[in-house]
């Protein structure tokens, strides 16, 4: 009798622990987006203790992600997306490159852009005194040791998401862009995502600084910032300084532009009805060349000197 009991409370017992390990390892796959071997071998090792296994995972993931890294540096990497987030009076835009479209679409590869421009944005310093507007370029090697608020660095998320998602990833630039507290200060992109807040990610993006006599106008600000996706202006421009193209199609100049959401109206008609200014603006679009590329073309162009 006594051994069917304890026969019968092993087996309740053993129930118990695979209902137990179970849920853990549907939590584990939930949270970090692992395979079921994985999850189950996290927990195997680490008796089943949750957080132990989850950080298993990602050291694994990052040397991993490292080794692949350096496998796939060659590849190429024309596709990605630019984000944009503002947080108050400070503004960040960053390109991330990857191989395919298919990736760049990826809620892990998105996840990734915001890791990246949260830690952007933290690091952005005040405006001297006197300063207006300030805006800085970040390039690629300085963005690879920026620190994340893990402690890591973007270049070892960049490499976790590798080993994730195997396929190449680089943070190709980024701009931060601060404004006085007496201008506003806006973002979007294009395609406008369902769900923007607080990263906003498209094919291109803006900032744009602004200020208004008249109570403040945030629509205003984001139809000027679709305007400068849109239409591409080289530089605001001044009234009585610069002179209209006499062909409109050709206009680079901001206010003498046609305003994108009403073509009968210029930009400059446009600011002066609703009583605002343009301070200054950003933009970027994904894939497109700067002044980096150009002149690191021109170098590469430029035959080998020999001594006769």
């Amino acid at each position: 009798m006594f051994s069917g009991q304890f026969c019968r409370y092993l087996s309740t017992g053993n129930t118990l622990w695979q209902s137990t390990s179970k849920s853990l390892l549907g939590k584990l796959r939930k949270k970090t987006g692992y395979t079921f071997t994985n999850c189950k071998k996290a927990l195997e090792l680490h008796e089943n203790d949750l957080g132990k296994a989850e950080a298993w995972l990602k050291e694994q993931a990052q040397a991993l992600g490292w080794s692949k890294a350096q496998k796939l540096q060659g590849r190429s990497t024309t596709q990605g997306l630019v984000a944009v987030m503002v947080n108050k009076n400070h503004g960040v835009l960053v390109e991330i490159n990857c191989e395919t479209d298919f990736v760049a679409r990826n809620k892990t590869f998105h996840s990734l852009a915001e890791t990246i421009i949260t830690a952007i944005v933290k690091h952005t310093g005040e405006l001297s005194p006197g300063d207006k507007v300030k805006k800085i370029s970040l390039d690629a090697e300085f963005l690879k040791s920026l620190p994340v608020m893990d402690g890591k660095t973007i270049a070892d998320h960049v490499a976790l998401t590798i080993g994730n998602l195997g396929e190449n990833i680089s943070v190709r630039r980024a701009l931060q862009m601060s404004v006085h507290p007496d201008i506003e200060l806006v973002g979007c992109t294009h395609p406008t995502p369902v769900n923007p807040i607080p990263v906003s990610v498209g094919k291109y993006g803006a900032l744009l600084g602004y200020k208004c006599q008249a109570p403040v106008n945030n629509l205003l600000g984001m139809q000027l910032c679709q305007h400068i996706i849109g239409m591409n202006p080289s530089r605001i421009g001044e009234v009585g300084v610069d002179e209209p193209m006499s062909n409109a199609d050709d206009e680079s100049t901001m206010i003498h532009q046609e305003f994108l959401l009403d073509p009968s109206l210029t930009v400059q008609q446009v600011l002066l009805a609703a009583q605002a200014e343009i301070v200054d603006f950003a933009r970027f679009e994904m894939g497109e060349q700067t002044e980096t590329d150009e002149m690191e073309s021109k170098e590469t162009a430029e035959p080998v000197k020999t001594c006769c």
